[in-house]
């Protein structure tokens, strides 16, 4: 499936994050946590009562410390540029 199609109209490019705002108990480990502060809370609470975090459209450089820093299994997806394979570098280099 293409990723792309998926989008959030705010993303232009890779990388992004994207938050499941259902999922997200507004812990704040992943705003405190993100080097570029491109996270942010909502002022709007989601179903099961908590302020949820969201990604402000810009900022994002991939790291995953968010991801990393998130308890809840799944509130959290970083999307980043593949890494090239050896089997692709080694054809370019040839």
């Amino acid at each position: 499936m293409d990723k792309s199609a998926e989008r959030p109209a705010y993303v232009k490019e890779l990388p992004w994050v994207e938050i499941n705002s259902h999922l997200c108990k507004g812990c704040d480990f992943c705003v405190t946590s993100c080097p570029p502060d491109c996270l942010g809370f909502s002022t709007d609470i989601n179903a099961r009562g908590y302020r949820f975090a969201f990604y402000k459209g810009e900022g994002c450089t991939g790291c995953g410390i968010c991801f990393y820093n998130c308890p809840e299994p799944g509130a959290i997806e970083v999307y980043r540029k593949p890494k090239a394979s050896k089997k692709a570098k080694t054809e370019a280099d040839a």
